[in-house]
């Protein structure tokens, strides 16, 4: 664990230095306050409590569904556990995209209610005096380009994004955009490994890959994805860093052989 994680609360400021210094930056999925926990004791360096919830949580096909609510009700456990991490919540599909006050007074409520620390937006130029405006009333926000599942209808579907050079150099336009708005950090998904060092390189703020290569300022993945535990989705970005469904499902079968054998609860487990 890295000095800074056991001794202090992580910052957009100190994020912003460990670009500045080559220091690689952490950053992991959570929705509840137990995993969060473990999380943030392994020394993490920012927690997104991301609006995947919707798939891994809710079990829905897209993150499309859930709501401030919902975000709110899973944030409030993440932020009790966070010691030293930094707690960005996603904005929810439909929460600032309608109108500038409607942005703001979302993640104002977000904020204040959750205790999240910051929030993240899919999205560049579209969204941006949305974004302007809640940088300009004291919201951190974190912006994220390339795949934006919140898009997945209008994209047709998950695939890499920005391999043409029109898009490619709109990406960099709005990667650039969100720079100068005063965004403390922007997420790339799935992009060229080359085209999110430019953006990385072009930009002063630090920027997080998922699916973008390893020359971004930091990584991003689902929690349950690199545990292992969610074992239908396989992209070629991930890592599997544990196998844990195999463990799950192998102490519950042990638990309900030990059931049905009546070998537990043993009689030193007993009262």
């Amino acid at each position: 664990m890295s000095v800074h994680t056991q001794n202090s609360r992580m910052t957009t400021a100190r994020l912003r230095q460990m670009k500045q210094q080559g220091e690689k930056i952490t950053m992991l999925t959570s929705y509840d306050f137990t995993l969060a926990s473990l999380v943030d004791e392994a020394g993490i360096d920012m927690l997104l409590v991301g609006d995947s919830a919707s798939n891994v949580v809710c079990g829905n096909q897209y993150t499309l569904p859930i709501t401030v609510d919902e975000m709110i009700f899973l944030t409030k456990g993440v932020v009790r556990a966070a010691k030293h991490a930094l707690v960005v919540a996603d904005m929810p599909f439909g929460s600032y995209q309608i109108s500038e006050e409607d942005a703001v007074r979302n993640a104002v409520k977000m904020m204040k209610e959750s205790g999240c620390d910051a929030v993240k937006i899919e999205g560049g130029e579209e969204v941006l005096p949305a974004i302007r405006h809640m940088i300009q009333v004291g919201i951190p926000v974190c912006g994220h380009l390339g795949l934006t599942p919140q898009s997945v209808n209008q994209f047709g579907g998950y695939g890499l994004r920005a391999k043409e050079e029109a898009e490619a150099q709109k990406l960099l336009n709005d990667a650039q955009l969100l720079d100068e708005a005063g965004c403390f950090a922007i997420v790339l998904e799935k992009i060229p490994a080359a085209l999110a060092a430019r953006v990385t390189e072009g930009v002063s703020c630090p920027v997080i890959g998922i699916g973008a290569g390893n020359k971004t300022d930091g990584q991003v993945l689902v929690l349950h994805d690199m545990l292992g535990l969610n074992t239908g989705f396989k992209p070629k970005f991930l890592r599997h860093f544990a196998h844990l469904a195999d463990e799950v499902k192998g102490a519950v079968g042990e638990y309900i052989s030990s059931v049905k054998d009546s070998s537990f609860p043993s009689t030193d487990e007993s009262y």
